[in-house]
């Protein structure tokens, strides 16, 4: 059996304090695709902000995506600031089970263990204090959710530019742009 068992990057992830100009830059000046989103609310301990991860910038020769937070709320920049990490993919269960068997038995033992949407993550900090993920696919990101961060994102830079935004007022806002575009979708195919 390898020692080594990452298949690379999986994402990097990058705190946003500025998430419509964040959305600009990447999606719409650099083109880079918006591939999938979660609204986190309610994760992690009773202090834990609510947020949203947005990924995209999905590359070519990687396996990886970008992975930027959007918070509200007043202690969001230092808890974003903490968040920075590197999520290194593994291709199994048995792999990321044997990393954090590694790591329980060392002197960086394993944080947490958490099922996301489409991945499940193991969490330590390095020496340095960086934090670290290994992670692995639960299944592929679909084309509903594809359509899904389309309409995260939308929602999200119209409520980051009113004031007192919240992720209450962004799952509003999502729920009516579903309503405004819903005409224009193609009906979905019987089996």
């Amino acid at each position: 059996m390898n020692d080594h068992r990452v298949k690379g990057v999986d994402h990097a992830a990058f705190p946003t304090f500025d998430p419509a100009a964040t959305v600009r830059f990447y999606r719409d000046t650099l083109k880079f695709p918006v591939v999938h989103s979660i609204c986190a609310a309610g994760w992690g301990p009773e202090d834990h902000p609510d947020f949203i991860h947005f990924f995209g910038l999905e590359p070519v020769h990687t396996h990886g995506r970008g992975d930027v937070y959007a918070g509200f709320g007043p202690d969001v920049p230092d808890f974003f600031v903490n968040s920075r990490h590197l999520a290194i993919h593994v291709d199994s269960e048995e792999d990321l089970l044997e990393y954090r068997r590694r790591l329980d038995a060392s002197d960086w033992p394993c944080e947490m263990q958490v099922m996301h949407e489409t991945i499940e993550s193991i969490y330590t900090h390095d020496p340095n204090g960086y934090m670290v993920e290994l992670t692995r696919a639960l299944r592929p990101v679909t084309p509903q959710e594809d359509l899904d961060a389309e309409l995260t994102i939308d929602a999200l830079c119209e409520v980051a530019a009113e004031p007192d935004p919240s992720l209450e007022k962004l799952l509003t806002r999502k729920a009516e742009l579903i309503v405004e575009r819903a005409a224009t979708w193609e009906p979905a195919v019987s089996r």
